[in-house]
């Protein structure tokens, strides 16, 4: 796969709604993506990437980490919200500015003018990884919105509705890309199919997606 099956002509970011509450700003933060990867690559130092196990012992071909007052966390005893990092016991790495920024602003241009996150989830996909349908429910707050950050090689989002078996939308994301969801679809299922195999400038063979959360 190369870049072209998803990327556009236009390089302006655009607004492109996906259903009532939920829109996707287009190239939102590409200008900030270069620098955007190598704070990660400075969180990852502190807390390393890992592929959690699910309650049901599987394990996430998905890698995470986290930043921020709470990390989500996955294993036999359930997902749940957590201060400190499982691996090290230690605290989360604190929100760098420049993503707090990045998120309240992409909240602010989707209709969300009081996000105030304090959770997010760092994925880091490879060729052949997914994140099946699942809705984001262990939250405190359902009247705060989810801010999805794409970096890297693009991929295929699905966005479903309020139950499993509702057929999804497939909406192709590529570097930069930001998926705002809130109100009435907050609690919208909502997946990433399986990346393919393409290689992007930044980060090679991979994508990255950082969600942004109010937790608690």
């Amino acid at each position: 796969m190369t870049m072209d099956l998803f990327e556009s002509s236009s390089s302006e970011p655009w607004v492109e709604p996906l259903c009532e509450g939920a829109v996707v700003l287009r190239r939102f933060a590409c200008a900030d993506a270069s620098e955007l990867l190598e704070v990660i690559e400075g969180l990852a130092e502190q807390a390393p990437f890992r592929q959690m196990q699910t309650p049901g012992g599987h394990t996430m071909s998905v890698a995470m980490t986290c930043c921020g007052e709470w990390g989500w966390v996955t294993d036999t005893r359930g997902y749940r919200y957590q201060r400190t990092d499982p691996l090290s016991g230690e605290p989360w790495p604190l929100m760098p500015t420049m993503f707090r920024s990045l998120a309240v602003m992409a909240a602010s241009a989707a209709g969300y003018s009081k996000f105030e996150p304090d959770a997010c989830l760092v994925n880091r996909y490879a060729p052949g990884a997914k994140m099946g349908l699942h809705q984001d429910k262990d939250e405190d707050d359902f009247d705060q919105p989810i801010v999805s950050v794409s970096l890297g090689t693009p991929a295929m989002f699905q966005f479903g509705g309020a139950r499993r078996s509702d057929r999804p939308q497939r909406v192709p994301l590529e570097n930069g890309d930001v998926v705002v969801w809130g109100g009435p679809a907050r609690l919208r299922y909502h997946g990433v199919l399986t990346l393919k195999q393409a290689q992007h400038s930044l980060t090679g063979d991979s994508r990255y997606n950082l969600t942004f959360r109010r937790a608690r």
